[in-house]
C-alpha cells in the first residue's frame, strides 16, 4: 500500500529461468567503438532502413566499421567509423532500435562488442563494466 494506491500481484509457482544459458561464451572477435559516435551513426543510417525490419548492416574490417541500411525504394545510407578491431572481416546485421537502446544505456565513452559470427548472439557492454551486459541477436541482412 502506497497512500491510496494498493498493489496486488499473484505468485507463480515455478523457478526463475536460468538466464546465464543465453549469455554466449567464446565470442572472441572484440570491437570497441566510441559510444556517442556509434549511436549518432546508427541513428543517421537507420533513417533510411525499412520500417518493417529497421535493420542495419555492420561490416567490420581491422580498424573500420561500416554501417549501412537500405529500403525498398532503392535508397541507401552508409557511414564509416574508426574502431578498435583486428579480427577477420565480418558482416552482421542488427535491429537499429536495439543498437540505439543499448548505446543509450552504456555509461561509458566506449562500447565493446564481443562477436562470434553473423548468426550467433553478440555481447555488448562498456569496457571494464561487469555490472551491465547486453545480449543482442543478429538479423539477416
Amino acid at each position: 500500500r502506497f497512500g491510496v494506491v494498493r498493489l496486488t500481484s499473484k505468485l507463480i509457482d515455478g523457478t526463475f529461468p536460468d538466464y546465464s544459458r543465453v549469455i554466449p561464451v567464446g565470442n572472441d572477435r572484440i570491437m570497441k567503438v566510441d559510444a556517442s559516435a556509434f549511436s549518432a551513426a546508427v541513428d543517421r543510417v537507420s533513417t533510411i532502413a525499412s520500417e518493417k525490419s529497421r535493420s542495419v548492416k555492420m561490416v567490420l574490417k581491422p580498424g573500420v566499421l561500416t554501417l549501412s541500411a537500405s529500403n525498398t525504394d532503392a535508397s541507401s545510407a552508409t557511414e564509416e567509423l574508426e574502431v578498435s578491431y583486428d579480427g577477420p572481416e565480418m558482416e552482421i546485421g542488427f535491429n537499429a532500435r536495439y543498437l540505439l537502446d543499448i548505446a543509450g544505456q552504456v555509461n561509458s565513452d566506449m562500447v565493446e562488442f564481443a562477436l562470434a559470427d553473423q548468426g550467433s548472439p553478440s555481447l555488448v557492454r562498456a569496457p571494464g563494466d561487469e555490472a551491465s551486459l547486453f545480449v543482442l541477436m543478429p538479423m539477416r541482412v
